[in-house]
């Protein structure tokens, strides 16, 4: 690979994308418009059920009330266990909404940050379930208290748990218009293929558009991080800074995508609205504007197939919810995957000039 070559085509193609005020709106712009609100507001939603592990013997439960009873467990989804920490370890995952373990007479509700909402109503839940049952044994102090406690850091803000999938969703974005645009632009204005009779190797040239597409995804991770820090109090775990290759193989997978697209059709419109097509109900089927707890089982099942679910939980569990760095392990290798099958699949349909 020539060097000379590699650095006049990246510049060449850097240029390009500054000068084209659309990719560099719908990249960096337009994404940093959704962390700002989201980070300033975050509004109201529904909830499902709830997911509750109840740690031994809880005798608040087992006194309730017959009526109470019935209710309580209409509204939770109980499943039992006598292991607190292998509990509160799921709570942490997401795995379950809350744990709850008695304490003498005192409800322990292990509670996770993750959805805000659902947090908010397991709590004003469980206080409501305390007091009715604290007034159904009347003619005695009361019997029960609640206390909640975060299985998360407190210094962990809202503005945690969206970051994640607003930058996933952003470099998704970027990545396959940007190789979709490009593949398609570059063919119908014949550059591909003076670019294929040149003396510069193909190589060089997949090299040049994958290191400038790598780039951009660090730019807006280094983005997203910095405005959500400076101005949301955005704070990381540990192991946050596995998520940058995380990061660099899902704008891989993404950008296959985009040559997909560019690869299929016929025009540069149509190759960008085909990428829009495959990411934007993938963003949402993925979490990356909100949490997929209300949603049918089904629909969850699907959203584990899809690359951008990976890349999110991927880097919300090293990002947020504390896990080690061999939790983005798994979501690379399903990553690298998706990326070479749908980049096997575009090198199969591609043709240098239009037919």
């Amino acid at each position: 690979m020539s060097s000379l070559a590699f650095k006049n085509l990246s510049l060449a193609i850097i240029r390009g994308f500054v000068r084209d005020k659309a990719s560099v709106f719908f990249a960096i712009v337009f994404p940093l418009m959704f962390l700002v609100l989201f980070g300033g507001l975050f509004g109201d939603a529904s909830t499902s059920r709830v997911e509750m592990i109840q740690v031994g013997d809880v005798a608040f439960i087992d006194q309730m009330p017959r009526a109470e009873k019935a209710t309580f467990e209409e509204t939770f989804h109980i499943t039992h266990s006598d292991d607190l920490e292998a509990s509160v370890a799921k709570v942490k995952k997401g795995d379950a909404d809350v744990a709850v373990e008695m304490r003498g007479k005192t409800l322990i509700a292990h509670y996770t940050q993750t959805d805000q909402v659902k947090a908010a109503v397991t709590q004003g839940v469980l206080r409501a379930f305390v007091d009715s049952t604290n007034l159904a044994l009347s003619g005695k102090p009361p019997t029960y208290e609640l206390q909640a406690e975060r299985v998360e850091d407190d210094s962990l803000k809202v503005i945690q748990f969206v970051t994640p999938g607003l930058l996933g969703w952003a470099v998704a974005m970027s990545a396959s218009f940007g190789a979709a645009a490009t593949l398609n632009g570059w063919r119908n204005s014949k550059l591909l293929r003076r670019l294929q009779l040149s003396p510069v190797p193909t190589g060089t040239l997949v090299g040049a558009r994958v290191s400038v597409t790598i780039a951009i995804a660090l730019t807006q991770m280094a983005i997203f991080l910095g405005l959500g820090a400076a101005a949301f109090g955005l704070t990381l775990t540990g192991a946050w800074p596995v998520a940058i290759p995380l990061l660099v193989v899902g704008t891989l997978c993404f950008m296959a995508i985009g040559l997909l697209a560019g690869a299929v059709a016929k025009t540069t419109e149509g190759a960008v609205n085909m990428a829009n097509f495959i990411v934007l109900p993938m963003s949402f089927l993925s979490g990356s504007f909100f949490p997929l707890d209300a949603a049918p089982a089904w629909l969850q099942g699907l959203a584990h197939v899809l690359p951008l679910w990976w890349l999110n939980e991927g880097m919300l569990d090293v990002m947020v919810r504390g896990e080690s760095a061999t939790a983005v392990l798994l979501p690379m290798v399903v990553l690298a995957a998706f990326a070479l099958v749908v980049t096997a699949i575009a090198a199969k349909l591609f043709r240098w000039e239009t037919t």
